[in-house]
């Protein structure tokens, strides 16, 4: 199963280190990790609720599940080798690299499903973004 961290968390929420840089690099050596990612007037930024944090166009890499937050974003987005989506109020999406990413409490046997709690059973799926991954490894 794949195990992708939330914003950068390892043991539930923690808003000092969801989407922050720092935090992200360091620990995208070893986890997959998805991020919010803004773009507004050429600049580059994560955050979740808005740009927060300012990155370059080298801070991609392939441990990173990039949620483009903006069209401006997933359209910068769409001309690299990342992966990447862009998703409103829809119960599911496709990513850049065909993965199935689905809102919480919508399980596809092949989806990666967001659960913002912890859950000793999970259902049969290809993965979950969790707040909790050091739980599930």
């Amino acid at each position: 199963m794949i195990i992708i961290s939330h914003r950068g968390n390892l043991n539930g929420r923690d808003n000092s280190l969801e989407n922050n840089p720092d935090h992200i690099s360091e620990m995208s050596q070893t986890h997959q990790i998805e991020v919010d990612l803004w773009r507004i007037n050429g600049e580059l930024f994560l955050g979740h609720d808005g740009p927060q944090y300012q990155i370059d166009s080298d801070f991609f890499n392939k441990n990173l599940w990039v949620h483009c937050k903006n069209i401006e974003a997933a359209q910068y987005a769409s001309t690299l080798d990342i992966n990447w989506f862009w998703h409103d109020t829809d119960r599911m999406t496709l990513t850049s690299k065909g993965h199935i990413w689905c809102f919480p409490n919508v399980y596809l046997k092949n989806g990666i499903t967001v659960m913002h709690h912890y859950a000793q059973d999970l259902p049969d799926i290809k993965g979950i973004c969790t707040d909790y991954p050091l739980k599930y490894t």
